[in-house]
């Protein structure tokens, strides 16, 4: 089955990481519904591609944290293309204050409140489970399923507790909790899964200059979606259950 056959859901696709994973998947013949919680602004970004000459681009209004907008997209994709290829779960959220070009780093962990945490886990916890469980069905039928979690290296308990890690001092502890939930989500889903043609990894984007990466980020906007790509992309013989940067795989 060619790439030219497939269909691709990203939310948080109008800008940074999610925006540069739609033009590397549209880059490839994949169609691409590009999921935004500001709808004009996902219309523009899908009339940037078209004007690149990227071809099958559509935007709809999606916010992760919505059940019914979850409801809505399964009756959208199921009723126009029948099936679902790959699912990038790229919407998220950093709450936590904190200075990621400071080198004494920060901790938050005595000082964020509730909310922040039951917001940033709403965000990129539980939305991300309760979609991938809502288009599960879209993407059995697919003949190879991807589906791409959006981590960070930040949710790496074993980078976090070695000293010598460059993370150890860069404590925001309701971004990093979930995505150390979001990867616990991604082994698990994994397992599930084994024996099926359904692939399901964590993604590293890298450090990049977006608005949760900051402008000290090393990497350009058009680098971090290059990790999403590829996971969305594995051959039948990739990896599953598993948490990468690149090729490269990280610590759990």
């Amino acid at each position: 089955m060619g790439t030219q056959d497939k269909v691709a859901f990203i939310t948080g696709a109008n800008k940074g990481i999610g925006f540069e994973t739609a033009r590397g998947l549209s880059e490839l013949g994949i169609a691409v519904v590009l999921g935004s919680r500001d709808e004009a602004k996902g219309r523009a970004a899908a009339e940037t591609l078209r004007a690149e000459g990227i071809g099958n681009v559509e935007a709809v209004r999606f916010d992760v944290t919505r059940p019914r907008d979850h409801q809505e997209i399964v009756r959208h994709l199921e009723g126009r293309y029948g099936k679902l290829d790959i699912l990038v779960n790229n919407a998220g959220v950093m709450l936590d204050q904190g200075d990621f070009g400071d080198p004494a780093g920060f901790n938050t962990t005595s000082t964020v409140t509730p909310e922040i945490l039951r917001r940033t886990f709403d965000t990129n916890f539980f939305a991300v489970v309760a979609l991938t469980q809502a288009l599960l069905p879209l993407i059995r039928k697919a003949p190879a399923g991807r589906i791409v979690n959006l981590s960070s290296i930040l949710g790496s308990l074993t980078l976090h507790a070695d000293p010598a890690s460059g993370v150890y001092a860069l404590k925001g502890f309701a971004y990093d909790a979930s995505k150390t939930a979001l990867n616990a989500f991604t082994i698990h889903l994994a397992q599930e899964l084994r024996g099926t043609a359904i692939k399901v990894n964590s993604a590293h984007p890298g450090w990049v200059k977006t608005d949760i990466g900051g402008a000290a980020a090393p990497m350009e906007v058009s680098e971090g979606g290059k990790t999403s790509v590829r996971l969305a992309t594995l051959p039948d013989d990739g990896p599953t259950g598993g948490y990468f940067h690149l090729d490269q795989p990280l610590p759990w």
